[in-house]
């Protein structure tokens, strides 16, 4: 049986109170997921709980098909990432910056040879018997010139700028489901073409100078909302379908003073907000709300959700426009009481040493000398659904954790749910 890492903080006083609340079991556990596994176990027995995370992998290349090649000739960065993958052993993820190819051939290697292979660090051995992945709109070419440079297209940095979802090839930066519970294919919904213009109120950019529209008319009503997609996956649970509510909007940086991208990174965040305000009132209320398979209106009211990605926005810090992250924190199908945390988040904070107004022990990723750390990364589950412990794979630099706890510049967030047991 593993020991206990030191970066689990949990008394003793308070895991013996939780043993004994079999009904309403709440405990914020900061980091380690086996240690939980092994003291609630009993509980768990009586109580169907599964584990959904999120995890920015990095695991993207800028030339077609690299990832692919990276994977089969053996890669050690993707070796650490199943290896915390293997450690916390999540039943549902989905992981950000996965570049998508139409074969799946990346998803079938990073299977076969990295999670279902011991790493180093890691653990057992890691099956997952579905996936989903589909097109992303990252490094697909719009044929419109949409960084206002003169031209369209062109190569390297310059046809990025002008792809639906910035990236130097199809499919950079994409998104990948992995679970062990069956997923309802049939009944996915993605928003990948979604027009961006179609979002009631959208924060169209202006240029602050002239108060002109930064998209003419010519390109404003051909955009897509989203920078990569939006995913509802459907998850058949032991306690009944669980909606992944699955997202990458674009950071709100990398632009000028128009801030087309802190726009854009505000109204795909409220993209969810506004799919599930329409299912809490009726489908028919949002005609525009229409997906990829021309299914329109939002997520039925009495449907149990997890909202999981990396949505580049901080609560209280960082550049995105104020309020971004809080169209979901504070939506009122959404709950946000349950907080994952680390130790690693607190130490990297200290060595960074920039002004923060948030928790820093709730940040998930760090981002240099001049980005710092901050909190990107969520996993909010719907009103209703337990929530039986939590965390951020973030060890401290002393641990033994800390071989592959950097990974990745982000950090995996992992939450624990069950149906509600009263």
């Amino acid at each position: 049986m593993q020991t206990r890492p030191r970066w689990l903080s949990i008394s003793l006083p308070a895991l013996l109170l939780a043993l004994s609340l079999t009904a309403c079991l709440r405990i914020q556990v900061h980091g380690d997921p086996k240690a939980w596994t092994e003291h609630v176990a009993e509980t768990m027995k009586m109580t169907p709980t599964i584990r959904v995370a999120t995890y920015n992998t990095s695991l993207y290349d800028d030339a077609d098909g690299g990832l692919v090649r990276r994977l089969a000739a053996g890669d050690q960065h993707a070796r650490k990432i199943a290896a915390v993958l293997q450690r916390v052993r999540p039943d549902v993820v989905l992981l950000n910056e996965f570049d998508y190819d139409a074969q799946g051939r990346a998803a079938d290697l990073f299977q076969r040879d990295y999670l279902e292979r011991g790493q180093t660090g890691g653990g057992e051995a890691l099956h997952y018997a579905y996936r989903y992945l589909a097109p992303v709109n990252t490094g697909v070419s719009s044929g419109l010139d949409l960084d206002r440079n003169g031209s369209a297209g062109g190569s390297g940095r310059e046809r990025g700028n002008d792809a639906w979802g910035y990236g130097l090839h199809p499919g950079q930066y994409g998104m990948l489901v992995l679970s062990r519970h069956p997923i309802d294919a049939a009944a996915v919904r993605s928003f990948q073409q979604l027009k961006w213009s179609a979002l009631p109120g959208a924060r169209q950019p202006r240029d602050p100078a002239t108060g002109e529209a930064w998209y003419g008319p010519e390109v404003w009503p051909q955009l897509r909302l989203s920078s990569k997609s939006h995913w509802d996956v459907p998850v058949r649970t032991p306690f009944g379908t669980v909606h992944l509510l699955a997202a990458h909007p674009t950071p709100p940086v990398f632009d000028g003073v128009e801030n087309r991208n802190g726009a854009r990174n505000f109204d795909e965040i409220r993209l969810w907000s506004e799919y599930l305000s329409a299912g809490a009132s009726a489908p028919a209320t949002a005609p525009w709300l229409c997906d990829d398979q021309g299914r329109c209106g939002g997520l039925a009211a009495d449907a149990r959700f997890v909202i999981a990605g990396d949505y580049n926005a901080d609560p209280h810090d960082g550049e995105g426009l104020p309020g971004a992250i809080a169209q979901l924190l504070d939506h009122p199908r959404v709950d946000a009481t349950h907080v994952p945390r680390s130790v690693g988040a607190v130490e990297r904070a200290a060595d960074r040493d920039l002004p923060r107004r948030g928790d820093v022990a709730t940040h998930t990723g760090d981002f240099g000398p001049k980005g710092g750390t901050l909190r990107l990364d969520y996993v909010l589950p719907s009103r209703g659904l337990q929530v039986r412990g939590s965390g951020v794979f973030w060890p401290a630099s002393g641990d033994a954790d800390a071989a592959i706890g950097d990974a990745s510049d982000h950090h995996l967030v992992w939450l624990d749910i069950s149906a509600p047991t009263h």
